[in-house]
Order: structure tokens, then sequence, then C-alpha cells
């Protein structure tokens, strides 16, 4: 097994990463992908400061990436908090070796991208829409004080 500094050689993925965590700049998301078809290593294959369907665009059905992304949640204007996401998309005709891959090269993945409220892995686009990613991110803040307005 290759080291997370061999597959994640690129400079542009630490600088991504720390891009998307920053609130001081307007990059929301990244997405990493597999250089060709038989390498291992990752590049950064897009970033930017659209929100999650942004992101999820670049993902093709055919190909394996990681993904992270920030969204801000809150019950009001005045408690509003950014919690971020990860995203392992193995697309519906990703070859069956990638998939098999992918499954210990997540965990080197996370080496680089460390801190996430949630882990979503996927080969449906749907379990990526907004509406579905911000209630995973709501039910993994914890308690609800706003229960009224929502559906957990």
């Amino acid at each position: 097994m290759p080291a997370p500094s061999d597959i994640l050689s690129d400079q542009d993925i630490s600088k991504a990463y720390e891009d998307v965590r920053s609130d001081k700049s307007e990059t929301t998301w990244l997405v990493l992908k597999y250089e060709s078809a038989t390498k291992d290593n990752l590049k950064l294959a897009g970033s930017g400061t659209g929100d999650i369907s942004e992101m999820v665009e670049t993902l093709g059905d055919d190909e394996a990436a990681y993904g992270y992304v920030r969204m801000k949640l809150g019950n009001d204007e005045y408690s509003e908090r950014v919690k971020f996401a990860f995203v392992v998309w193995a697309g519906p005709n990703t070859k069956i070796m990638r998939k098999a891959k992918m499954s210990f090269q997540s965990g080197q993945v996370k080496q680089v991208i460390r801190t996430y409220a949630v882990e979503i892995q996927t080969s449906d686009k749907r379990e990526l829409e907004a509406n579905t990613v911000t209630m995973k991110l709501r039910k993994a803040m914890g308690a609800n004080y706003d229960r009224q307005g929502s559906n957990y």
C-alpha cells in the first residue's frame, strides 16, 4: 500500500483543503480524482465557490473521487454554523478494482482531509442533494432546538 504522501503528492490538495476550511476564503468545495484509470495518485480535479450541487456536477458515473464541502446551517440568521462533509464517490459504472482500492485509500485521504462532521459514501447523486446532506449534518450536530421547523 503506498504511503499517503505518495498518492496525495499534489501540493494543490493541501492548499484547496485549507481554502475550503478558511472563513476568509470563498472556496466552498473541492474534488480529488485519480490521475488515470491505472494510477493511484490523486490530483485536485476542481474547487469552487458554489453550493454542493456545483460540486456534484463534477462527479462522473464512471469515476471514483473524493469531495469535501463546506455548508452553512442554522435555525435562523443568528445561529448559523459552518459544517463540513467528506464525500467518497464511486460512480455506478466505476470499475470494481478501483472500488476495492478505495476502501483503504479513503483512509489515506482522511489523513489530509481531517475535519468533517459527516462522511458520505455513495454512488447515487441523490444522496448528495443539498437537503439530504443538510439533514445528515443537522443530525450530526446533536440537539435540535427548532423541532417545529424540522423533519427530525
